[in-house]
């Protein structure tokens, strides 16, 4: 398996209501979204009687032939990518989970972390619950179909009051397609219009593929019901403090996507401005490490008044697994995803933006491999602060011993990747850059002040919880 060491965001989202071609448009979100998840995928559609359902593992485009989308009827649809973690990649776990309960049909698509789902799911199976994946969606449906409320969005309610952690949340019916974020907004969702239909999708890039219109983000708290009586939107749950992802401008996000309200490119390139700010370097030449690191090193170049290259390029065709050759070629996985243009480099003092180090083994091949085709001086330069903490709102990262930054200096991994050089942003600087507008930001992976408390936060200070055999 090719995985560059890089965070994984965990899944994308997409709903739609009141369109008749309601699954293919699912289709093409779920293609927009693609980034946020390529381990599987699935779509649930409603005819207005009977709900269908598609997935299977791979990629969207490869998993939807005319021949599947035609099994999905109606106007009414919701769509999940997901990355799998720890808990399994495995076609149970891959969503739209579907169920029939006492009111019908259910159909839920999650992008999260619910911290508690463990202790929920334990004593749910005390009690005779069965549980058909490891995903803590399931969680959210037993507590939904256990429910007693009259309604749909009353026992969506009471089900996620118990719940903890982070989630945007897609539940469809029937008749009815329902979004809801937690109170801290951990992850984002937006709302959309395509020809009077309603969509709901992680990232408005979902939107510009099918040219719907950007309405709004979904507010952190907020329960927006879209039905045969039109949209309505509640606040059933208490207020508390947003914890926006401060990752999604850093690295999630697809860069021509507007989150949390602000357009992601332009945070990137600012960020790679703030970065050449707080660690400028005497050099040549400035390249990023690609796609991700592209926009900052733009925003880098630009404030250092240093030109900008492609000086790695990547192969846009490697799958999610290859061959090896039987004769060994040194750093194969990192070679057959990136190369460097020799002409770019040789002879020169060279800038590399990258967005963030994990566990530091890339990064190391990356400078071998840069140093190979004749530069003279590598400086590294990362336009996110070290990470030290392992995330749990949804996103798949190491566990705390294997983030490099957790236990080595600055110099201790600058000498283990071998740069000349080696820069971080600052936190500081992240959050000068980062738009403010009344939103709070979660940066628990570099500060390890998460904003919801852990039944075991004791393992979690330790760094002994191994993030997410349960994880969405």
């Amino acid at each position: 398996m090719i995985r560059l060491d890089k965070f994984r965001e965990e899944c994308g989202i997409f709903g739609i209501y009141g369109h008749p071609e309601a699954a293919n448009m699912a289709y093409l979100g779920l293609y927009s979204l693609q980034h946020r998840g390529q381990e599987g995928a699935g779509i649930v559609s409603s005819d207005g009687k009977q709900l269908h359902i598609e997935k299977a593992m791979g990629l969207v485009a490869d998993i939807f032939s005319t021949e599947r989308l035609s099994r999905l009827p109606g106007a009414l649809a919701i769509g999940h990518n997901r990355y799998s973690t720890a808990g399994g990649s495995s076609l149970k776990n891959v969503q739209p989970l579907l169920v029939n309960y006492a009111l019908g049909g259910l159909a839920l698509s999650h992008n999260g972390n619910l911290t508690n789902a463990g202790l929920i799911r334990d004593e749910l199976e005390a009690y005779g619950a069965i549980f058909q994946s490891t995903s803590d969606t399931e969680v959210i449906v037993h507590l939904i179909a256990q429910s007693e409320a009259a309604t749909l969005p009353e026992r969506i309610v009471e089900a996620l009051s118990r719940v903890e952690g982070a989630y945007s949340l897609l539940v469809m019916n029937e008749k009815t397609l329902i979004g809801v974020r937690d109170p801290h907004g951990f992850r984002p969702m937006c709302l959309g219009m395509l020809d009077g239909a309603y969509i709901l999708a992680s990232e408005t890039c979902a939107l510009d593929l099918i040219e719907a219109e950007y309405i709004r983000d979904i507010e952190p708290g907020e329960l927006i019901q879209i039905g045969p009586n039109g949209i309505e939107s509640i606040f059933p749950f208490p207020k508390v403090e947003p914890a926006h992802c401060v990752f999604e401008y850093i690295y999630f996000a697809r860069p021509d996507s507007m989150v949390f309200g602000n357009t992601v490119n332009g945070i990137r390139k600012e960020l790679g401005r703030q970065l050449a700010r707080e660690t400028g370097v005497e050099a040549d030449v400035v390249i990023p490490v690609p796609d991700s690191g592209v926009p900052a090193a733009l925003g880098y170049a630009e404030e250092a008044r240093l030109p900008y290259e492609n000086g790695l390029i990547r192969n846009h065709y490697v799958g999610r697994t290859f061959i090896e050759p039987q004769q060994t070629i040194r750093h194969f996985g990192v070679k057959i995803k990136l190369n460097p243009v020799r002409e770019a480099l040789a002879g020169k003092r060279v800038v590399v933006v990258d967005d963030s180090i994990v566990r530091g083994t890339t990064c190391k091949k990356i400078v071998k491999m840069i140093r190979q085709a004749g530069a003279k001086e590598i400086h590294v330069r990362v336009s996110s602060p070290p990470t030290t903490h392992p995330c749990f709102y949804g996103i798949d990262t190491p566990t705390r011993q294997e983030l490099i930054a957790s236990s080595h200096s600055i110099e201790e991994i600058r000498r283990y990747i071998t740069a000349d050089s080696l820069g971080y942003i600052s936190l500081e600087g992240v959050m000068s850059v980062v738009p403010k507008s009344g939103n709070s930001f979660c940066a628990a992976c570099f500060s390890g002040r998460y904003p919801v408390q852990f039944p075991w936060e004791a393992d979690v200070q330790l760094g002994l919880f191994d993030a997410g055999s349960s994880r969405n």
